[in-house]
């Protein structure tokens, strides 16, 4: 955005500035919570008390908030328009204890005036439904109690994952402490190849580093990849930032970012964009050349274990799970479809559009006819099995392929069970032979 877009920041400072501050290189991350904090400059380490622009919430840790927020005596929300709330994780409930969650998160919601609230019916996975209903801008500062918040860094925004304490701090005063993190770019490099996605890419990044190499770093991603990459594509990235143990992922402003906001946001379509300047400082430049990647697995039982599919291949699963705030978008559905049209599964099989929106719109282009006669389950929009939560969970010694973002121990059930993390196309393939499977043969 060059010049312009320095312009825009400078006027945003609540105070004059001295040469040497207008002078000085910033990240995008460190831009947006400068004027978060109505300061000209802050560096990594800085300790900074920011205004916060959107807020998430949750049926597993808003609850909690809520009840910190009753035993000090504080009744109120900073501004019931900037606060989004939906069940996603145990939705519609499972079972009396989230269905008491349930009745929590609907009645403060009702109570305090809650303008955007999803209930069952409109309820979806929160990190597709909120860029889908247009809650999420460039330049803003999003916060949420689930740590895969860093989603919405794919918009050229801060965002980041939080827990019920803050939560409930951030719901009363619109305001929290944050420690400017050191930034790490990422440069994408390449085109990518048939049959690779950006869950490929993420997962080759964060083998490259590990699941602790980020930490409390931002991963900035650039390059002539993403330029090819859609929006559903870079979510898919940012998402698993914290995988690595980010604070936060983002990607800068461009056209596919404004064309996707042009076609999602409503009320408030005014947006600030900023960008890193060219000389700004990181902590280290990573690059990868996306065009010499094959489809990757991580392996049990971390989401570093990513490796070739040429190397993995033909290990039997019991299960293919396609869904998640990480691949269950109506682009990672079209992706599985196109290739399990005409095949049949072998293993057990649950799809799981992530809004109610994304939902139907695979109902209307077909997608579940696909499905349906290839043998697969198909949800209605939920967390559901990417936590343990329900909707397959896994028995002891039984392995799953799966498009989520965690293969911990247990993570999605039995701790004798292993899940494999992959793309769509490899969990549609795997799905069709039973075990893991290129998916460059079917495409």
């Amino acid at each position: 955005m060059g010049k312009g877009v320095l312009e825009v920041y400078y006027t945003l400072s609540p105070k004059p500035y001295t040469l040497k501050e207008k002078i000085m290189s910033m990240t995008i991350t460190e831009k947006i919570l400068a004027a978060a904090a109505g300061k000209n400059i802050v560096e990594p380490g800085d300790l900074i008390d920011g205004k916060i622009d959107c807020i998430m919430c949750h049926d597993v840790t808003t609850p909690a908030a809520i009840s910190m927020l009753k035993e000090k005596g504080i009744d109120k929300v900073f501004d019931n328009e900037k606060i989004v709330v939906t069940p996603d994780h145990f939705q519609p409930a499972k079972d009396i204890k989230s269905a008491e969650l349930h009745k929590r998160l609907d009645s403060w919601a009702r109570e305090k005036k809650i303008k955007n609230y999803y209930p069952i019916g409109k309820a979806g996975v929160c990190h597709a439904l909120l860029p889908e209903q247009g809650h999420i801008r460039p330049g803003e500062v999003i916060i949420g109690g689930d740590s895969h918040t860093c989603t919405y860094g794919a918009f050229a925004a801060f965002s980041t994952g939080i827990g019920s304490t803050d939560l409930a701090a951030a719901i009363a005063t619109g305001k929290l402490w944050f420690r400017v993190p050191a930034s790490i770019k990422f440069v994408l490099g390449g085109k990518l190849p048939k049959g690779v996605y950006s869950k490929d890419v993420i997962l080759a990044c964060i083998a490259k580093i590990g699941t602790d190499g980020a930490l409390y770093k931002a991963m900035e991603f650039v390059g002539p990849a993403l330029k090819e990459m859609s929006m559903e594509a870079r979510m898919t990235i940012t998402n698993m930032a914290i995988e690595a143990g980010a604070k936060n992922g983002i990607i800068g402003f461009d056209e596919i970012t404004k064309k996707y906001l042009d076609e999602h946001l409503k009320d408030k379509k005014e947006y600030t964009v900023y960008e890193s300047d060219k000389d700004a400082k990181y902590e280290q430049v990573i690059e990868i050349d996306c065009s010499k990647l094959e489809p990757l697995v991580a392996l049990p039982h971390l989401p570093s274990g990513g490796k070739p599919i040429s190397q993995c291949a033909g290990m039997k699963m019991d299960q293919s799970y396609i869904g998640s705030c990480t691949n269950g978008r109506i682009e990672d559905l079209r992706i599985a479809a196109a290739i399990l049209k005409g095949k049949k599964v072998a293993i057990r099989t649950i799809v799981v559009p992530a809004t109610p929106e994304i939902w139907k719109q695979a109902m209307d282009e077909g997608l579940f006819d696909i499905f349906y006669a290839a043998g697969c389950v198909i949800s209605a929009p939920t967390c559901g099995a990417c936590l343990g939560g329900f909707m397959g969970i896994l028995a002891a010694g039984e392995k799953c392929v799966s498009t989520t973002n965690r293969n911990f121990v247990g993570r999605m059930g039995s701790p004798k069970s292993e899940v494999y993390l992959a793309s769509p196309a490899t969990a549609a393939a795997s799905a069709i032979e039973g075990k893991l499977t290129d998916p460059r043969k079917y495409l």
